[in-house]
């Protein structure tokens, strides 16, 4: 066998080695030009996706521009003049039996929508509600001040301050 043929094909060769390169011909290497996908454009589709969102921001800019602002809503409290009520003579009210059926619930009446009070329970309310609100300070300051001190004291805080003078 000569080591030429191996290298440089040059020399005679082995009959082994050609019968190798006959069974291994087909995955020999075969050189093709080279091929580049081709280039798909993109530039209509990304126009007309560029043109949708342009339409629907300016649909969505002129909706909101000649919708008429929503204006705050105030509670309007109408005081109540109180009246008298209204009583029927005895004669012409109707006889009414006795409820024996213990499952019927009364009919429930229909409220005005404001509340009818006087001076005197209105200055009640609203000293109650002062009464909450000072109670409900107290209430969250006293929560802050155990978070503080579950949470353990600062680095950066003196401790045990005096006022001096």
């Amino acid at each position: 066998m000569n080591e030429d043929y191996l290298w440089d094909k040059s020399g005679e060769p082995d009959p082994q080695i050609q019968e190798l390169e006959e069974i291994l011909a087909p995955l020999r290497y075969q050189p093709k030009p080279l091929e580049l996908p081709q280039r798909k454009n993109y530039w209509p589709v990304a126009i007309a996706a560029t043109v949708l969102i342009a339409l629907l921001a300016g649909g969505i800019w002129l909706r909101l521009r000649t919708q008429k602002p929503a204006q705050p809503e105030q509670a309007k409290v109408v005081p109540a003049v109180p009246t008298a009520p209204t009583v029927t003579p005895v004669s012409k009210q109707p006889e009414v039996a006795p409820n024996t059926n213990s499952s019927k619930r009364p009919v429930p009446r229909k409220r005005n929508n404001t509340p009818v009070l006087t001076k005197q329970e209105r200055e009640e309310a609203l000293a109650a509600k002062e009464q909450l609100m000072l109670a409900l300070r107290l209430a969250s300051e006293k929560l802050k001040l155990a978070q503080r001190r579950t949470q353990g004291a600062s680095p950066n805080q003196i401790k045990n301050q005096h006022r001096v003078g």
